[in-house]
């Protein structure tokens, strides 16, 4: 398999394409986020397991997404049923990265625990907060610090893994392997990318909220709020898409129905 070198600034246009894809079908795009958004909610409410399970179906869900881009670079609108392509074949390979992930996960949340005392996994496994002294304290910015760095080669392993596996048929262990050294060999396109998405996601919502609570001297709080979840609307599907932007480009288009 041939992968690509791609430059900084194609990185940074991987979100742009996003954004070009989600223009093609919106509707078809928010009613996917919908629909993986309350599957995933709903998943995650079973006792015990809920949220264990729902991360293990993200890869294949992924999958779904990527589809959906494809279809809509071929100029067609997805459908409801292209969520669960992930689903329909090897569907083992794609539970198995699922686990995969969500081992990484726990290895990373024990790692934060040595800085901590296991204040971050905590918040994220049961949703307790720490305490603002906690959250003040050196050991847990160390925490943060070491979830960040780790987080790096985790998304790294699994950015194209998915897709490698449905798409070109490879073994869970080959996909993270391939997905790693193509994000390596790629570090300045994510870099450009990542900065992209920072801007996009980050500072512009955040000055344009901030703006507006400043001209109405506060009093649209509730109204600024408010919009947050439509703009999450709109945001989600443009970076799905991207993905498939990214992935495009390192490793080139695969034909499909």
């Amino acid at each position: 398999m041939n992968t690509r070198i791609v430059s900084v600034a194609r990185g940074a246009r991987w979100l742009l394409e996003g954004w070009r894809l989600f223009r093609v079908a919106p509707a078809g795009w928010l009613t996917l986020v919908f629909v993986y958004w309350m599957a995933m909610t709903a998943i995650s409410l079973v006792p015990w397991i809920g949220v264990i399970a729902a991360m293990v179906l993200i890869p294949g869900f992924s999958v779904g997404f990527m589809a959906a881009s494809r279809s809509c670079e071929q100029g067609r609108a997805p459908d409801l049923r292209i969520l669960f392509e992930g689903f329909r074949t090897r569907v083992a390979v794609q539970l198995g990265l699922g686990a995969m992930y969500v081992g990484s996960l726990a290895l990373l949340l024990a790692a934060t625990a040595l800085a901590d005392e296991g204040a971050l996994a905590r918040w994220m496994l049961e949703g307790v907060r720490p305490g603002d002294e906690v959250l003040q304290s050196d050991g847990f910015l160390a925490a943060l610090a070491v979830a960040a760095g780790l987080y790096v080669p985790v998304m790294m392993l699994f950015w194209f893994a998915p897709l490698l596996a449905a798409w070109h048929a490879m073994a869970a262990g080959q996909a993270l392997f391939y997905s790693f050294f193509a994000c390596l060999m790629n570090w300045r396109a994510f870099l450009g990318y990542g900065a992209a998405a920072a801007v996009v996601t980050l500072v512009i919502p955040f000055l344009a909220l901030s703006a507006l609570l400043l001209v109405s001297g506060g009093q649209l709080k509730i109204a600024a709020m408010t919009l947050v979840f439509p703009l999450l609307l709109i945001l989600l599907p443009t970076l799905f898409a991207s993905f498939y932007a990214s992935y495009r480009d390192v490793f080139g288009a695969q034909e499909g129905g």
